[in-house]
């Protein structure tokens, strides 16, 4: 019994140990300071929620009045679409990432002084 609770131990440090190299390497990420690079960042820490705006565009599309009715058409559909991209799009940036990361280290860290 003793050995299963060494061989956990060395399994959660290796993972706190990774995760810890993960949260350092999200960080000197974020300190580049490149014109390229700080675009490509920009794109991770404002992810674009296109299903939020095919939501939008198929609400201004039922609502606004035509006489031969193609935009009620073609607006539903569009809404429909959106929730299904809001259900199936992973909108997470760097910032979530890095919070989930701080979480799990937390967490690892309070089990593994439950158990020493």
């Amino acid at each position: 019994m003793v050995d299963l609770l060494k061989d956990r131990l060395v399994n959660l440090r290796k993972i706190s140990d990774s995760a810890k190299r993960r949260a350092n390497l999200y960080t000197d990420i974020a300190k580049i300071d490149s014109k390229h690079a700080n675009i490509s960042l920009g794109a991770l820490q404002k992810a674009p929620a296109p299903g939020k705006k095919l939501q939008k565009i198929g609400f201004l599309m039922l609502w606004i009045p035509e006489p031969t009715g193609v935009t009620c058409a073609v607006g539903g559909p569009m809404i429909v679409a959106g929730r299904y991209l809001d259900k199936k799009y992973n909108g997470s940036t760097i910032h979530d990432i890095g919070h989930e990361t701080k979480n799990t280290l937390s967490s690892i860290s309070e089990f593994k002084n439950s158990i020493m």
